[in-house]
């Protein structure tokens, strides 16, 4: 098993950063890669929810299944759902927690990725799911509206 991991801290109150980081059905309200997304079937987001992501590049749809939610922990993790895994992994589960930085009001965020697949694409799955992590946290960062 391997883990593509990102960290960040964000000059913002870890409720601020939550409370668009924490909606799992409306991530591409902030990532720049997504033209529309969105829960299949409607209501709020709940563990086995589906969400729906269109890349904004070429119209491709992918869907991320919501696997853990803890509000008070502020995290959740999801994966792909079975047969929708667009990566050559052969199991993904994709985390995200937020931690208030009690000494400057500011807010650490981690997303990381375990995943298991062959060896020769290791490497490249690796920097596949941390560069996009390091994407989307940049987009929520120009999204917040901060440095």
């Amino acid at each position: 098993m391997s883990r593509a991991y990102v960290s960040d801290v964000l000059p913002a109150p870890v409720d601020t950063v939550w409370a668009v980081l924490g909606r799992f059905e409306d991530i591409a309200d902030f990532v720049g890669k997504l033209s529309e997304g969105g829960l299949e079937g409607g209501g709020g987001p709940a563990v086995g929810s589906v969400r729906r992501l269109v890349l904004r590049d070429g119209g491709r749809v992918v869907r991320e299944r919501l696997v853990a939610m803890d509000a008070d922990d502020r995290s959740y993790a999801y994966d792909f759902p079975p047969g929708q895994n667009p990566f050559p992994v052969r199991s993904y589960r994709a985390t995200i927690r937020v931690r208030p930085v009690t000494r400057t009001n500011a807010t650490f965020v981690e997303w990381y990725g375990d995943f298991d697949c062959d060896a020769d694409v290791e490497a490249a799955m690796h920097e596949a799911f941390a560069s996009r992590y390091t994407e989307f946290l940049g987009d929520l960062r120009a999204h917040l509206g901060l440095p």
